[in-house]
């Protein structure tokens, strides 16, 4: 008799529950990760690669299936085809591809790229997720044995309890944070076809970037945050002239939390801040924004803080009554209360994945890493950083005609004297 093997299945995690809730037409919840190597790829090294490590990650090998109550994650019969890129990154999964499968495998000349629907994983455990590929594929290649460090995971061993938990609901606080706040300014303009998605990628010395935050004793992230908040605030001007018809400038960062608990799971574990100027009360300049930023993220990147911030969103998922009401009415509330609490009180999302550290062998074979984060449903533009060899690779994604921000934005970084090599998709 024939021993059919059930298909793990997994609840979505406690941020995962939003994406597939509040996803519309021109949201496309993707984000992807690209490795480039020194040589082509071989398509069919990479399949079998693929084939290799599908078993090691069950939280992401999946497709996206709904119950009665919540939609959750189930492991794939197949393994994910590899395909050669498309026209354009992080093209929108339609549902019934989600439904097959919620990631895609690319390849394009020496690059391969991920895209993951956002509800699988975040950007730390995509890392690892491409990290263990990219190790695999170049065992396969090149018959090297490359450590399991540094986040290059054993495809020999099945995945760990750990890695496949719901962190949230396991060092989620007792206190609630409240979740009122004010709209913050969004700059907008022509909307693009959605075929096309321009992508803008800034290179820069990381040795540069430092040179400015050591100026400041910040970190990298505040200093870009402040730069973006500076370029956002001098698009304002030009759009806004009258002081009271202004709005805050709120930049949302996205935090991983595995830094501030004993967490190895490769499903979301982020939360966030926002640092924030009222532009109502004037200019501000640079040096004002920054100690601003660097005082505010401070404040806010506590572990208490983040634990209230957890007990909020957990608190609605354990409700019993919530629990209980059919999935159709749950992803209409859950759609109304991200719209009036989600993206509309931020002006832009930045999220860096900070260096890539990879064991030595693999050096030598890789080029770069590239991080795209696309917008958010009602911003016009998303922004995704990511280093490693000394480059930071700063990618602006946009819905709109015209590029004013990424364009503010990089002149602003020029102007402080730091040089920044352009990439762009449109020729």
């Amino acid at each position: 008799m024939k021993i059919v093997r059930r298909q793990r299945w997994l609840k979505l995690d406690n941020a995962a529950k939003i994406f597939p809730a509040a996803r519309t037409r021109s949201w496309t919840n993707v984000f992807r990760l690209s490795v480039t190597l020194t040589e082509e790829i071989d398509p069919e090294i990479l399949q079998k690669s693929v084939q290799d490590i599908k078993k090691r990650f069950p939280s992401i090998c999946v497709r996206l299936s709904n119950g009665m109550f919540w939609y959750y994650i189930e492991e794939t019969k197949d393994t994910p085809t590899v395909q050669p890129e498309g026209p354009h990154a992080c093209m929108k999964m339609e549902f019934s591809e989600i439904k097959k499968c919620s990631v895609r495998i690319l390849y394009y000349k020496n690059r391969i790229s991920v895209e993951f629907f956002h509800s699988l994983t975040d950007g730390n455990g995509a890392l690892v997720f491409i990290k263990t590929l990219a190790a695999t594929y170049l065992e396969n290649r090149y018959g090297i044995d490359v450590p399991h460090s540094d986040g290059v995971l054993d495809i020999s061993v099945r995945a760990k309890g750990e890695e496949l938990e719901d962190s949230f609901l396991k060092y989620a606080g007792k206190i609630p944070a409240s979740r009122r706040d004010t709209d913050a300014y969004m700059h907008w303009g022509t909307p693009l076809d959605e075929r096309f998605t321009p992508l803008v990628t800034g290179v820069l010395d990381i040795s540069d970037i430092k040179k400015e935050c050591s100026k400041y004793g910040v970190s990298v992230t505040t200093y870009l945050a402040s730069v973006m908040a500076y370029a956002i605030q001098s698009i304002q001007e030009a759009e806004v002239p009258k002081r009271k018809h202004k709005k805050p400038i709120k930049i949302f960062l996205p935090v991983n939390l595995r830094n501030f608990y004993p967490s190895s799971t490769l499903r979301n574990f982020i939360l966030f801040v926002i640092p924030a100027i009222e532009t109502k009360y004037g200019h501000f300049e640079f040096d004002e924004i920054v100690k601003s930023f660097h005082h505010q993220i401070a404040f806010k990147l506590t572990e208490k803080n983040m634990s209230s911030i957890m007990a909020t969103n957990v608190k609605d998922e354990l409700n019993p009554a919530l629990r209980v009401v059919p999935l159709f009415i749950k992803n209409i509330v859950m759609k109304a209360v991200y719209n009036l609490t989600g993206e509309r009180k931020s002006s832009i999302t930045i999220s860096n994945l900070g260096n890539v550290k990879l064991p030595e062998i693999m050096d030598e074979y890789i080029e770069r890493f590239d991080f795209i984060l696309t917008p958010q449903c009602t911003q016009p533009n998303g922004c995704s950083i990511i280093s490693y060899k000394g480059k930071l690779y700063i990618s602006f994604v946009r819905k709109i005609k015209e590029p004013k921000l990424e364009q503010a934005f990089f002149t602003t970084l020029v102007k402080m004297g730091i040089h920044v090599k352009i990439e762009s998709n449109r020729r």
